[in-house]
């Protein structure tokens, strides 16, 4: 007989393994599934080596700007060394021992959907009372003349480089082209962005977009607005030449692609389960990620919001359903951040966004230099600046970002004041330490009074 799960987890990333750990002390019997690593895209290939190496660089920008401090030559090997140490080796032999040693059946490879609680992997059969889909996202790469003929490198080939190269071009605008700049560019890389758009991260403020380019030009970084690669051929030196559309060529060691992930949903073969794909391959989920009787989908595969924390938020949501503990996702006041010198990080709308949806906004930006003492205490040079959009009507945020050092840390009182509504009394009565860069939520509030009347 078929041995029958409490519950089987495609995909063992992030979303996978919060949920598995919520389920496995809860006591519950699980089944999990992974064709490649336990720890996922996140753990390998993507969040925590891009993040390790990107250290070195942050650091040296905050010595060049720190009063009594110098920048240091960065030693490469050593940064590359503790990036493998971080990313585990590529080896997850120590995650699936654990997993067994708590009662889960690890199976290594494929699984496909073969009816409502039916799973195949490997030719074996298995029954589960609840099926999580957590297989994320693949790499998606454009089609032009010549791609099969260049250096060509996604996020893991760059994130598992033995060896820096001279020059790189990065065809994209979003976070991960902009941490892919930084850190090649704080290493010494000749970069060239390559960014079809006619600014970089189009989704935020336009004032974040010439912010983050003002900041990636001081690094030396070249940046091409509304540049589409037209074909690409190998230089007799070996390079890789990119010939553009506006015209113009551009050769380089190698040319990294941050043009995007697609929902790795192919051969899941969700529909026997009862479930349906959306028009761009993710699986369809309500708010409980829910996607069928008996089958939840989590993380990017879902293609809601492709973060590390959407997917452990996800995965808190569908385990705490299971267990019996109804619980819906909100996407309200979820942050987004590029990790880059200084870090840029936004949460909730813009104010096109708020417009669109027919809210009447109102919206300040504070230069923090200006405005606060802890970026002078921080640097000699200090930079920063916060912007926030809030609803006239309601008086609560709707909407911030902020670039500036720890700006990743502190857009989280932003984050929680959007997702509670905190009202904006409650928020301008706030005493923040001092010095800190949470003061400038208050300048802004304040501001927002005298300007705007809230």
């Amino acid at each position: 007989m078929e041995e029958i799960f409490d519950a089987a987890i495609i995909g063992m990333g992030p979303g996978g393994e919060v949920a598995a750990d919520r389920l496995l002390t809860a006591g519950k019997k699980v089944v999990v599934f992974e064709a490649e690593l336990i720890g996922g895209e996140c753990a390998y290939w993507a969040c925590i080596p891009s993040k390790t190496v990107l250290r070195g660089p942050e650091v040296n920008v905050e010595a060049a700007g720190a009063a009594g401090a110098a920048e240091s030559a960065l030693d490469w090997e050593k940064a590359r060394e503790y990036r493998d140490y971080m990313a585990r080796h590529l080896d997850d032999s120590a995650q699936e021992q654990g997993y067994a040693k708590r009662g889960a059946t690890v199976v290594r490879g494929e699984a496909t959907i073969t009816g409502p609680g039916h799973l195949s992997a490997n030719g074996n059969q298995y029954l589960a009372h609840h099926i999580i889909i957590a297989t994320g996202t693949v790499p998606v790469l454009p089609d032009f003349p010549g791609i099969g003929e260049i250096t060509a490198w996604t996020s893991r080939e760059l994130y598992t480089l033995a060896t820096l190269p001279k020059s790189v071009a990065i065809v994209g605008g979003s976070a991960v082209a902009l941490e892919a700049a930084f850190f090649l560019a704080g290493f010494g890389v000749q970069v060239t962005v390559l960014n079809r758009g006619a600014r970089l991260l189009r989704r935020e403020e336009p004032e974040v977009s010439a912010l983050a380019e003002e900041h990636l030009r001081r690094l030396g970084v070249t940046v091409l607005a509304s540049s589409t690669v037209a074909s690409g051929r190998r230089g007799e030196d070996g390079t890789s030449i990119l010939k553009l559309r506006a015209g113009g060529e551009v050769a380089v060691d190698a040319v990294v692609f941050a043009t995007g992930r697609a929902p790795r949903a192919e051969g899941l073969d969700v529909a026997r389960a009862g479930a349906t794909l959306d028009g761009k391959g993710g699986v369809r989920v309500d708010d409980h990620c829910w996607a069928a009787e008996g089958l939840w989908a989590i993380g990017d595969v879902t293609g809601i919001m492709p973060f590390t924390h959407v997917a452990k938020y996800q995965g808190r949501i569908v385990a705490d359903c299971i267990l019996g503990r109804e619980r819906s996702a909100s996407y309200d006041g979820i942050p987004r951040v590029v990790f880059a010198s200084p870090e840029i990080a936004a949460v909730g709308l813009t104010r096109d966004a708020a417009e669109g949806r027919g809210i009447d906004a109102a919206s300040i930006q504070v230069n923090l230099p200006e405005a606060i003492a802890r970026p002078w205490t921080y640097e000699q040079d200090p930079r920063g600046d916060l912007g926030l959009v809030v609803d006239r009507h309601r008086r609560v945020v709707i909407g911030a970002w902020a670039i500036a050092p720890q700006a990743s840390e502190w857009i989280h009182l932003a984050s929680l004041a959007i997702r509670a509504e905190i009202p904006l009394e409650v928020l301008r009565d706030m005493a923040p330490q001092f010095p800190s860069y949470t003061e400038a939520y208050l300048v802004a509030l304040d501001r927002l009074r005298s300007d705007e009347g809230i």
